[in-house]
């Protein structure tokens, strides 16, 4: 090994500051509603996790899907107070909010005709597509979040396998006025190679506006915390005009 990989070694090392994220937006940390949390305890894992990583705020997003988690405000709203009182009673000093992850489905099409929506920082919707088939309306479910007052940012574009040509669809939703969002853990290769080499397409290209956990486990934390020292993470906070600090605001 030459001076120069020593040296590239060395560079590689050198872990992020996770607090100049502040806010963490996509996660699913209320107990027991969808595939994320099974405990109060996991969820106060979790979260002092968080705070250990220097984040001042989470935003708690729960699955909203009619197949699976047909979960209502009341219901979401219910959840985090009991993990706000918890948190609070155990001493942690991180903020905790909810919004949801909307699943772009019929139900999710009703629900923004009735204005009934959970949004991030009272301005963003989190919506995301199937992972294996390419949706025709994904344009229209954008329209309609924009109709209802909102910013749609989309979840984790880089998993959508049938994009994974180009990021040229990434580039259409953002001049149409989406936010696109890139799961931390998608670049230490979690969800597989492809995935990982998308998100690092949409680094280069600087399309991303949001960065985040969507940690259902304390072990993506972990794995965030193991991998912190990777270039293109460091590259994604450098190089792309990421919003999640605004959120703090």
């Amino acid at each position: 090994m030459g001076l120069f990989d020593l040296f590239k070694q060395k560079k590689k090392s050198v872990p992020i500051d996770f607090s100049r994220l502040g806010a963490d937006m996509h996660s699913h940390l209320i107990p027991g509603i969808d595939d994320g949390s099974p405990s109060m305890d996991a969820t106060i894992a979790m979260l002092a996790k968080f705070e250990s990583l220097g984040y001042k705020k989470v935003i708690t997003t729960p699955h909203v899907y009619s197949d699976c988690y047909k979960n209502t405000p009341e219901i979401i709203l219910g959840g985090l107070k009991e993990v706000q009182q918890t948190a609070h009673q155990l001493g942690l000093d991180i903020r905790v909010e909810a919004a949801a992850e909307y699943y772009c489905d019929e139900y999710f099409a009703a629900l923004i005709k009735t204005g009934e929506l959970l949004s991030i920082g009272n301005k963003y919707v989190l919506m995301e597509f199937p992972f294996m088939s390419e949706p025709d309306n994904w344009r229209e479910f954008i329209f309609g979040v924009q109709t209802a007052g909102y910013v749609p940012i989309i979840a984790h574009f880089e998993r959508y396998v049938y994009w994974h040509g180009s990021v040229e669809i990434a580039k259409t939703m953002k001049e149409l006025g989406a936010k696109i969002q890139l799961n931390i853990n998608s670049l230490t290769g979690h969800y597989g190679p492809d995935i990982k080499k998308q998100g690092e397409k949409l680094i280069d290209r600087q399309l991303l506006d949001f960065i985040a956990s969507d940690c259902h486990r304390i072990q993506h934390l972990l794995l965030m915390e193991a991998n912190a020292g990777l270039p293109y993470l460091h590259k994604a906070i450098t190089t792309n005009q990421l919003l999640n600090h605004t959120l703090c605001e």
